[in-house]
């Protein structure tokens, strides 16, 4: 066999479907974010404002956070040594996952190195844990979920996205005596959409099914304290299990999942995801520390967020553009197709300085690729016009050169 030919084609196919992906060469300015320096193909290095940040406070840049980062360098050193279970964990992981315990008011927390693998490995874990089990997931859940639930090796059933009718309808099927857990998540990050909590609950309560909530998207940005959409509805109390991460609103990296203490105690001592990874770094883990603690008292910049997405969702229908139905802060603007997105994402970039990445399949399904844009605290209504100028110039020309008709 022709190994490389075999990859060339992979990738080759990709290309011709027009979502093949090329990563921007930048650097974030400190202190001055939503900047930063992009380095284009030449060579040459230029300033351009980010609009595509899951960093969606600007919390990475944060002097709180960077310092606590840097003060635990100079403590213990760079890396955490090894896996928890062997070397790895510090005084910086047991502190974080307290206030992360805390901020979820639940019993205990359990750090992962990403949301990913939180994901995956406690899901995966809880059809070990649970002999029978039947998981009932949404159709939409991310894709760590999906290979999660796959990993559980347990019955599943998917449920339409966020209708409550058709869950019960499976839950109702289900053998009564059989555990069951249902997933799904808050704020679902491509449409900005938001997960039907309480009835799910009331559901789980009904048919005697664990809750197994996805706060990534949420964690940091709603809530009283940032703990998400949950604490908004007033619901932690009822959700088994939540999930989140410390890589978006946070500002930082890593996972984690809150939950009774005897589930955590579990998931920590079986799931090969936690047992057999090298630990966060201590700096990592301080910073992400300072960053959860700053945010609980914090309602201040979730206010300004919201604004700030309400408003360039206005600007963006006012000037005639096609922004997708959102609940949350996430700005999805509809463009149809996967090669005229990639063209105006490239224009945009090049012409203007403006950098927002092409949304494509398999992010989202064919024919709804988009431009998604995450506006922060720190998006000036000066850049919003900017943005909409820029538009304005590109969407035509992108249209003209790719032969695509505008969405």
């Amino acid at each position: 066999m022709n190994y490389e030919r075999a990859f060339e084609d992979a990738v080759r196919r990709v290309k011709a479907e027009g979502r093949y992906r090329v990563f921007a060469d930048l650097l974030r300015r400190k202190g001055e974010f939503p900047v930063a320096r992009w380095r284009s193909e030449d060579g040459k290095v230029r300033d351009v404002t980010v609009w595509c940040s899951n960093d969606y406070l600007g919390m990475g840049q944060l002097p709180c956070v960077v310092e606590s980062m840097k003060k635990a360098i100079d403590d213990v050193g760079s890396g955490a040594g090894g896996t928890r279970n062997i070397s790895g964990t510090t005084h910086y992981h047991v502190e974080l996952e307290r206030s992360l315990a805390d901020l979820h008011q639940k019993d205990a927390a359990l750090l992962f190195t990403s949301g990913y693998i939180a994901n995956e490995a406690t899901l995966a874990t809880l059809g070990k844990i649970l002999p029978g089990l039947i998981m009932f997931s949404d159709e939409l859940n991310h894709a760590s979920m999906i290979e999660g639930v796959k990993g559980a090796r347990c019955e599943k059933r998917i449920w339409r996205h966020n209708d409550i009718a058709h869950l019960e309808e499976l839950l109702a099927a289900a053998p009564p005596d059989a555990p069951k857990v249902i997933a799904f998540e808050s704020v679902y990050s491509m449409d900005g959409d938001i997960g039907p909590l309480e009835a799910v609950c009331d559901l789980a309560e009904k048919y005697g099914a664990l809750t197994y909530l996805d706060e990534v998207h949420a964690v940091g940005l709603y809530g009283l304290r940032g703990a998400g959409i949950a604490e908004r509805e007033g619901l932690m109390d009822r959700i088994d299990i939540v999930e989140g991460t410390l890589g978006k609103a946070f500002g930082v990296m890593g996972g984690y999942i809150a939950a009774d203490g005897a589930i955590v105690d579990a998931i920590r001592s079986l799931a090969p995801g936690f047992i057999f990874t090298t630990a966060l770094p201590p700096a990592l883990a301080a910073g992400a520390r300072a960053s959860v603690e700053y945010l609980k008292a914090g309602h201040h910049l979730r206010e300004q967020h919201q604004e700030r997405a309400a408003t360039l969702k206005a600007k963006l229908s006012d000037a005639g553009y096609p922004v997708m139905p959102s609940m949350t802060h996430i700005v999805p603007v509809k463009v149809g197709d996967p090669v005229l997105c990639k063209r105006m994402s490239d224009m945009l970039l090049e012409d203007h300085g403006i950098y927002v990445q092409p949304i494509n399949y398999p992010t989202v399904p064919r024919g709804t690729e988009r431009l998604r844009l995450t506006p922060t605290p720190l998006h000036s209504d000066e850049m919003f016009d900017q943005l909409i100028a820029a538009l304005d110039d590109v969407w035509e020309r992108a249209c003209e050169q790719t032969g695509v008709a505008r969405a």
